[in-house]
């Protein structure tokens, strides 16, 4: 495994053309990205536009974005949509586009038509333009190896359950025999 990491390292470093073709097809395969920044990752719907993954969210009824600020960078990991797996990783940094003005509008125009069940029709736009955020996440660095251990993060507490104790008549309704009739 160690000799395959290091030839995908030495692939990596000589062809950043080859990087960014793969970047780019896996994530417009993907229905699905996990986008880190500050955050635990979370996985985010997308459109990919002009050379970059858009996303939107941090409204009321949209995906939250906790930790993914103008500026800064986050981790991107793309899954595979038919086997779920890791195919790519890679870093962007992110630019937050002001609303109305171009670059949002045409990032828009494709989150539009990939927005499924939106509550407002066709006045999502509107909605958006006041209340949320659209993210430009630009690809940078590729991370050329697979992980050494699991990604999985631990589940948030919670104080749901998924069984509580058995009612005490439950066991006698559920074991008594029938009569034989």
């Amino acid at each position: 495994m160690p000799a395959a990491r290091t030839s995908a390292a030495r692939t990596s470093a000589a062809d950043p053309l080859l990087d960014r073709a793969l970047v780019e097809e896996a994530t417009k395969k993907s229905g699905l990205i996990w986008v880190r920044g500050t955050e635990p990752a979370r996985a985010l719907w997308h459109v990919w536009h002009e050379g970059a993954a858009h996303v939107i969210g941090d409204g009321p009824g949209e995906q939250p974005l906790p930790g993914i600020a103008d500026g800064a960078s986050a981790e991107v990991t793309v899954r595979s949509k038919d086997k779920g797996g890791r195919l790519v990783a890679w870093t962007a940094r992110v630019v937050e586009l002001a609303p109305r003005s171009p670059e949002w509008e045409a990032a828009v125009a494709e989150l539009k038509g990939k927005r499924l069940n939106a509550p407002d029709g066709e006045a999502m736009v509107d909605r958006w333009a006041r209340e949320c955020r659209v993210l430009r996440l630009e690809p940078g660095a590729v991370d050329p190896g697979m992980p050494d251990g699991s990604l999985a993060a631990a589940p948030p507490a919670t104080s749901a359950t998924t069984r509580g104790p058995l009612p005490g008549a439950l066991p006698r309704m559920l074991f008594r025999r029938r009569g034989r009739g």
